[in-house]
This record gives structure tokens, C-alpha cells and sequence, in this order.
């Protein structure tokens, strides 16, 4: 029997049934509803937790309110939970649009179509098959919290990105960070992308503030962070440029053997 999902379901999935929580023996909508409740600020931080989603075994039907053992069918009107069905997730969904897939090397299901996807045993993770040739792997990549909003990202419902240098954030994150003018990985501070011409505005702005006598032969260590190169370069209060790359992503890591005691304060 099938219905439509009209009104049924939550602000994350369609469908026609709820889900009873082993870990607080109470009943949700989905996962999801039950852990921004179990976690919101409202909540002791000692009673704060997450579904363990495989554990999940009895679910309600929206539409007779019979409490059953996970199935795709309800026993008791014959009414379809959702199109899409995963026993080993215990998830449902009608919004098939998705692609959905069961991953078994994650061991949850991911949307986007499996003919689209290959699974990284060294990220532990999948990525769009466009990636196959050119990502680079990095242990665990999507196993850790966003390092710009701190939510678990390996099965996150929110779109997500993967930086050149192979690092995983929320695409959101990314736009948030771009509107604030930064440019470079929270997690390695290499640059995602192209900053060509940001580096000659640099370069242009160097060469129009000369520096004072006194730290013209001044001479530093500093480390490039998009090609990890240590070089000792002329100092300057603008900018240091990695001779390497051309890069300004740099960060002076030592003084050289001219006194400059007071650089900090001047600076300031």
C-alpha cells in the first residue's frame, strides 16, 4: 500500500514512521531530531549523546501509530514506511530523488547514486569518482569535527567540500570563510585556491614601502605553507615572499642575526 508522505516525516527525511531510541528508550522522527534534542544547551552536558543508528529496532507507523519491529511495511495497515529502505542503517526515505546507496566500507548509507562514488580505504570515506585520479589521501579525512562549525562530519547530512590539500570541510563553511577573505586550509593553512593575483598586489605594494635603513639588510627564516619550503629572506613589515612558490602564505619562523628588538612594538 502506498500513500503520500503529505505531512508525514521531519525538516530532514520523508516518511511515514518514527523511530524509538534504544539508548533513551523515546520516540523521534529520525536520528537527527534525536540528537539536537539530546544535545541542545537545554540538556546536562553529562546526558548529552547520539543514536547509535544500527541499534534502532523498533519503529512507529505514522499513519496507525503500530509499534513494530524495523520493516519497510507496516504490519498493521500495509502502508509503505519509504521507497527508499536500508536494513542495515534502519533508515528510511522517500525521497528517492536522492540516489540513495548503502556504503558497506562506511557502513551507512550516502545519497548521490553509488555509480557515481568510489570508497578510499585509506580516507575511509567515499568520493565522487572525478576524484579517483587526483585526490590526496589523508588518513580518516571526513572521520573528524568541521575545524569551522565542529559538527561531525563523516555523516553529515550537509554538503561538503575537499580542499586541495585533501582536507574536509562543509561547503558552507567554505563560502562562510570566503566571505570573511580567508583563503587558505583551517586545518594545514595551505591555499585552496588560486591567489596569482593577490600576490602581485602584494608584490606591487612591497616594492611602494621601502623599508627603513636599519632593517634594509635585516634577514629572516620563514616557512612557506602552501609548499613547506624554509627560507631566509629580506625582511619587511608587509609581506615575506616565498622564494620557491611566489607564495605570500608565509610565516616568519625566526629573526636572523641582525638586532631588532623593537620590531614588535613599531609594528604595532
Amino acid at each position: 500500500m502506498e500513500m503520500d508522505s503529505g505531512n508525514y516525516g521531519c525538516s530532514h527525511y520523508r516518511r511515514r514512521c518514527k523511530i524509538r531510541a534504544p539508548c533513551c528508550d523515546e520516540i523521534f522522527d529520525c536520528r537527527h531530531c534525536h540528537n539536537d534534542s539530546k544535545n541542545s544547551l537545554e540538556v546536562d552536558p553529562l546526558k548529552r549523546h547520539d543514536i547509535p543508528r544500527h541499534d534502532i529496532k523498533r519503529i512507529v507507523c505514522s499513519l496507525c501509530n503500530t509499534e513494530q519491529d524495523v520493516q519497510q511495511t507496516c504490519i498493521q495497515c500495509g502502508i509503505c514506511m519509504g521507497k527508499y529502505f536500508c536494513s542495515k542503517c534502519n533508515f528510511f526515505d522517500d525521497d528517492v530523488s536522492k540516489n540513495q546507496y548503502h556504503c558497506d566500507k562506511c557502513g551507512i548509507c550516502r545519497t548521490g547514486g553509488k555509480e557515481n562514488f568510489f570508497h578510499c580505504d585509506r580516507c575511509g570515506c567515499c568520493y565522487s569518482n572525478l576524484m579517483k585520479e587526483s585526490h590526496i589521501c589523508i588518513e580518516r579525512a571526513m572521520h573528524h569535527n568541521c575545524p569551522v562549525c565542529l559538527e561531525y562530519i563523516f555523516d553529515t547530512t550537509k554538503n561538503i567540500t575537499v580542499l586541495p590539500c585533501g582536507h574536509t570541510m562543509h561547503l558552507e563553511c567554505v563560502m562562510q570563510m570566503e566571505r570573511h577573505f580567508q583563503y587558505s586550509c583551517t586545518v594545514c593553512s595551505k591555499s585552496y585556491c588560486d591567489m596569482s593575483r593577490v600576490w602581485g598586489k602584494l608584490d606591487e605594494e612591497v616594492a611602494s614601502t621601502p623599508m627603513p635603513e636599519m632593517y634594509q639588510y635585516k634577514m629572516v627564516w620563514i616557512l612557506c605553507n602552501d609548499c613547506a619550503e624554509t627560507s631566509e629572506v629580506n625582511f619587511h613589515i608587509v609581506a615575506h615572499k616565498c622564494p620557491s612558490c611566489k607564495s605570500y602564505n608565509t610565516r616568519q619562523t625566526r629573526g636572523g642575526t641582525t638586532s631588532c628588538s623593537n620590531i614588535t612594538e613599531m609594528v604595532r
